[in-house]
């Protein structure tokens, strides 16, 4: 078992992560870009200070930046502990050890909230949460979607996966979930009906192997186009 988590934590990932978990080109970083459950993630300060337009959503951030990092402390060493326990789960090659896993994860949050009180009064960072969204049809060209959707499946059930997901797809004209896996490292069972709910509904659907794994096995995310 590699991870027990109560509740989603606030653990954020930077623009070099998102680049490689989402298989981001050039290309990609110029369209309107949505960013789903971000938490104290980085990319939407790091990518906003290189011309990008990034939106992101999480309920975290109806809280202060002071209280974000209390609950980032408070859970930080507990999960570091975790993956110290459990090192047959882990791949280290992004991420050297549990030790540089914590240090990239502090530098993420120093970084968003050096950012987070002005980007919220740009309107980068909004209180939301799926399954219902606050914008109109096809407001962006790209969601993603990082560690929240199907890693989380035994706190979400799979209406809420199902009505989540149509929710993307009515805002953004492609959405990317990643990873694949829950928290148990098992693939989640709700990505075969929902392929097929989605091709039912006419979109493409493609699972791709990226450049990033942490999860050992955790190297693929889903595309609906």
């Amino acid at each position: 078992m590699a991870m027990q988590l109560n509740s989603v934590v606030p653990f954020g990932r930077s623009q070099d992560e998102y680049i490689k978990m989402f298989n981001l080109t050039s290309a990609d970083l110029e369209r309107s870009i949505l960013g789903v459950g971000d938490g104290p993630a980085s990319f939407n300060a790091e990518s906003t200070a290189l011309g990008s337009h990034i939106t992101s959503i999480d309920p975290i951030y109806e809280l202060s930046g002071s209280e974000i990092q209390q609950r980032f402390e408070a859970v930080v060493d507990d999960i570091i502990d975790q993956v110290k326990a459990t090192p047959q789960d882990w791949v280290w090659s992004y991420h050297l050890s549990p030790e540089d896993l914590r240090h990239n994860r502090i530098q993420v949050i120093q970084s968003f909230l050096q950012d987070y009180e002005y980007g919220k009064q740009q309107g980068r960072y909004q209180t939301a949460a799926l399954p219902i969204l606050p914008f109109s049809d096809q407001a962006f060209d790209l969601a993603l979607c990082s560690h929240f959707l199907f890693l989380y499946s035994d706190h979400y059930d799979a209406e809420f996966h199902q009505a989540s997901i149509r929710e993307l797809l009515r805002i953004s004209q492609e959405v990317r979930i990643f990873p694949l896996l829950t928290l148990l490292l098992q693939p989640c069972t709700y990505i075969q009906p929902i392929i097929h709910m989605c091709q039912d509904w006419g979109y493409t659907v493609a699972i791709e192997t990226v450049g990033y794994e942490l999860q050992k096995g955790g190297n693929q995310m889903l595309v609906i186009r």
